[in-house]
């Protein structure tokens, strides 16, 4: 709907300039309908953009409205057991985010930030959301952990976070999806 509304609007606005620019200039000889025929072509572009911006507006809120969004953040409480290296999200069996993290954005996440994973839509009802992180872990080997959360998203926006924490009481890092409410 709202493609083939932008596509009609451009074509209306480019039509228009170009029969204002195309006859008017060609036929007049006057430097003052010259500068009337700019100043109308002008004062077009300027409608065209506004009229672009509100698309842009109605049609973020066409794909993502309040009551099917959903996002999932991800934070980190660790440095000591593991050193991430990358998430994977999977969400009803489909992977729907992946992210490979760089020294500067591990340090970010060990001094508290909170990394916005994915955003997208998802249905009203029954949910399952699985988490697999990937690092370094205790004594320089591979470690791999997922945590999966069964959730119902309500008609609201749904938000997530996946946190990576040290678990001193076995030396081990830990891997949970808590939902925020």
């Amino acid at each position: 709907m709202v493609k083939p509304l932008k596509s009609l609007i451009l074509a209306l606005a480019t039509g228009c300039a170009v029969l204002i620019s195309g006859p008017a200039l060609a036929q007049s000889g006057d430097n003052a309908d010259d500068k009337s025929v700019a100043q109308s072509v002008e004062s077009l572009k300027k409608q065209v953009i506004r009229l672009n911006r509100d698309l842009f507006i109605l049609e973020e809120d066409l794909l993502f409205p309040a009551s099917t969004q959903f996002a999932v953040f991800v934070s980190v409480d660790t440095g000591q057991f593991l050193k991430l290296d990358a998430v994977k999200l999977k969400v009803d069996g489909e992977v729907v985010a992946s992210y490979l993290y760089t020294e500067r954005q591990v340090q970010a996440l060990e001094r508290g930030g909170m990394q916005r994973l994915y955003v997208g839509n998802l249905k009203t009802g029954n949910h399952e959301v699985t988490a697999f992180v990937e690092g370094i872990g205790p004594d320089n080997r591979a470690y791999k952990q997922a945590a999966t959360l069964d959730f119902e998203k309500g008609t609201g926006t749904a938000a997530l976070e996946i946190r990576v924490q040290d678990r001193s009481s076995d030396y081990q890092p830990t891997v949970s999806i808590l939902a925020w409410d």
